[in-house]
């Protein structure tokens, strides 16, 4: 398990845990019954839910320095590069779009919006923005620019459509909050967006009916998640004898050190921008931005010290401890992807019930999914322990492909 040269081992571990918490929140045996930490905050607030796409977002972004640096090195140009990134964004689109239609491919209500779909849309403008320019101002500029515009959006914008009175009592805070759950503007525009290809596509549908969590507008605020991971990346990539200026301190603590004030001043920028912009996952605030931003730079932080600095790999125990992540993160996508398969398969599947789940019906059909989860986790009643149980095992199937692929040395690439 030695790390190569030029990686960022910390980064590789934080891939694969991020991954293996995709795969368990979002597969609970029952969803009436998940502990709350486990599930999404219904509108304003955060569980640790919240924060575990934004921080495979975050990697996204640190990714891309590392592959883009070492692709620069070796003389690469850029436009093959702005092409591979195109070509790897699409592909991801199309195996998002086929996870969708499938098994029925009814293509009617196919969802355009989707957690591949955000990742190939901030990979692909991140990864282009980074091909211009690796400056850190530069890029911290653009986040900026990305928040404050989106706010700004979200704040003075008028949403067309609402009874109001005037068209100022439109403008959010005047007569409507200004996260209304349908009368902002991020989810009008998700309507207009869904109109527009159920009318011109003749397919389409939002994930709420009236919004989706991973819509057009909030897209953007996406964006400026995954750039903070580049500027992160660039940060690490940087020689030791600059990062390093003072003499007391070594290169590595001197980086943990930034991680970690970094951490705390994008927990205050959060913090004291949540009042007036409230952290919301559904339409991916600017404070939200923030605050997930603080928390991957902290597990990141923590990655680094015990991993790079402290060489966490070299010793038994701590091998065993890196293992499972190291193999999640080798083929990260993947592991998404096949779990999303896997589900769509499960819930296709129908058999007979038995007289466990319907004692006066055993004959009635039911998705294999529910056969497995009562038959063998919920034998006798469902609760949150019966639930998390079934999430751990689901997600203890989908390492295995995995793991035969690292054993393989067969890391596949999109």
């Amino acid at each position: 398990m030695q790390p190569a040269s030029n990686r960022v081992l910390s980064v590789d571990v934080l891939r694969g845990l991020t991954i293996a918490l995709m795969i368990l929140v979002n597969d609970p045996g029952d969803w009436k019954h998940t502990y709350a930490q486990l599930d999404h905050a219904s509108w304003n607030g955060y569980t640790l839910t919240d924060l575990v796409f934004p921080n495979f977002l975050f990697i996204v972004g640190a990714s891309i320095i590392f592959s883009l640096q070492s692709r620069l090195a070796r003389g690469e140009p850029k436009r093959t590069l702005a092409l591979h990134m195109l070509r790897r964004a699409a592909t991801i689109f199309a195996i998002k779009m086929f996870l969708t239609a499938y098994p029925h491919f009814h293509l009617t209500h196919l969802r355009i919006f989707g957690v591949l779909t955000r990742i190939a849309i901030c990979y692909l403008v991140a990864g282009l923005i980074c091909l211009v320019t690796q400056r850190k101002r530069t890029l911290g500029i653009i986040v900026a620019v990305l928040l404050i515009g989106y706010w700004a959006l979200m704040r003075l914008v008028p949403v067309p459509g609402l009874a109001v009175a005037s068209v100022s009592d439109a403008i959010p805070t005047h007569a409507i909050p200004i996260l209304h759950p349908e009368h902002n503007l991020a989810a009008w525009l998700d309507r207009c967006f869904n109109a527009f290809t159920v009318r011109f596509l003749h397919t389409g549908v939002l994930y709420n009916r009236t919004h989706d969590p991973e819509g057009l507008l909030s897209t953007l605020p996406a964006i400026g998640t995954t750039l903070i991971g580049c500027i992160t990346a660039i940060y690490l990539r940087r020689p030791p004898r600059e990062r390093s200026s003072t003499p007391a301190l070594s290169a590595p603590t001197r980086t943990t050190i930034v991680l970690i004030a970094g951490a705390l001043l994008l927990f205050l920028g959060g913090m004291l921008w949540n009042p007036y912009f409230p952290i919301n996952k559904n339409l991916w605030t600017s404070s939200y931005v923030l605050y997930s931003a603080g928390w991957s730079l902290v597990l990141l932080a923590s990655c680094y010290w015990f991993v790079d600095v402290r060489r966490l790999y070299e010793h038994p125990v701590g091998k065993w401890l890196l293992w499972p992540w190291l193999v999640f993160g080798s083929n990260a996508i993947t592991a998404f992807v096949l779990s999303n398969f896997i589900v769509q398969n499960l819930l296709w599947l129908h058999v007979r019930a038995g007289a466990l789940v319907y004692p006066m019906a055993p004959s009635a059909p039911i998705t294999a999914w529910l056969w497995i989860y009562r038959h063998i986790f919920a034998r006798h009643q469902s609760t949150e322990l019966t639930s998390v149980a079934f999430a751990l095992a689901f997600t203890a199937i989908c390492f295995l492909p995995n793991w035969f692929l690292w054993r393989k040395k067969i890391f596949l690439k999109i």
